[in-house]
């Protein structure tokens, strides 16, 4: 009978742990799209800094009030605040439309991305909201399978993302390619910096910056959650060492 008991505490515990763990992970996916869209959205004078440092302004031949403006409506497009991307502006002194067929039809695709990253934090919201009932029906001592379940997800998580982010730095083009060769199934991304404003207003090394951005704040948010789980672990046990 005991071990009867024993084998069902134990198996209890692991998938209260197992919902730990999923709990963790969502969470960190939310905060890794979060921080994309906070560099994205949360940040204006991000857009003009980075135009400022690469003169992107002189290369398209724009004021820069102009430029900006077309990027707020671009990144209203993305997330669904706006139909289409026939924006009309001044480019060398003569009023056009920014964007040509090619580029619209490639920012339709970002798009869905964006949009797919949005809907997938949704998902891990409501994820992590569903652990968190079953470990209340279960009646797993949060105070514990949390913390833990936690300290595991961020630490693993973030030691891929550090192995990934090291990996990357050695030829950011490469993987910058392989990035748009996983995620688009057309070669739209190929622009010409002779014919496409696109390219030139997002040249490479702006990516860059965005992806050491978006890596910082990602990388802070983890360690601060790390580091308040393993705090609150920390004091715990000691409360359980006076304890005894």
């Amino acid at each position: 009978m005991k071990t009867s008991v024993s084998s069902h505490i134990t198996i209890r515990g692991i998938i209260a742990y197992v919902f730990g763990i999923l709990f963790a992970l969502c969470l960190i996916l939310s905060l890794l799209i979060t921080s994309v869209e906070a560099v994205a959205y949360w940040m204006p004078e991000y857009y003009e800094n980075e135009y400022r440092k690469y003169q992107v302004a002189e290369t398209v031949q724009m004021e820069m009030e102009d430029l900006l403006e077309v990027t707020d409506q671009m990144m209203a497009y993305l997330r669904g605040e706006r139909e289409d991307l026939h924006i009309t502006t001044v480019v060398g002194g003569q009023t056009r439309e920014f964007f040509n067929d090619r580029e619209i039809a490639h920012m339709e695709d970002v798009r869905g991305l964006f949009l797919g990253g949005l809907l997938l934090r949704s998902l891990c919201i409501r994820g992590a909201g569903l652990c968190l009932i079953l470990l209340a029906a279960m009646r797993a001592r949060l105070s514990q399978v949390l913390p833990r379940s936690i300290c595991a997800g961020t630490g693993l998580f973030f030691l891929l993302a550090c192995i990934l982010a090291a990996v990357i730095s050695t030829d950011f083009t490469r993987y910058f390619t392989i990035f748009h060769q996983i995620f688009f199934d057309n070669d739209l991304w190929i622009l010409d910096p002779r014919t496409d404003l696109l390219i030139n207003i997002v040249p490479e090394p702006f990516f860059v910056d965005t992806a050491a951005r978006i890596g910082l704040l990602f990388g802070g948010s983890v360690l601060i959650l790390f580091a308040a789980c393993f705090l609150w672990l920390y004091r715990q046990k000691r409360n359980h060492a006076a304890g005894a």
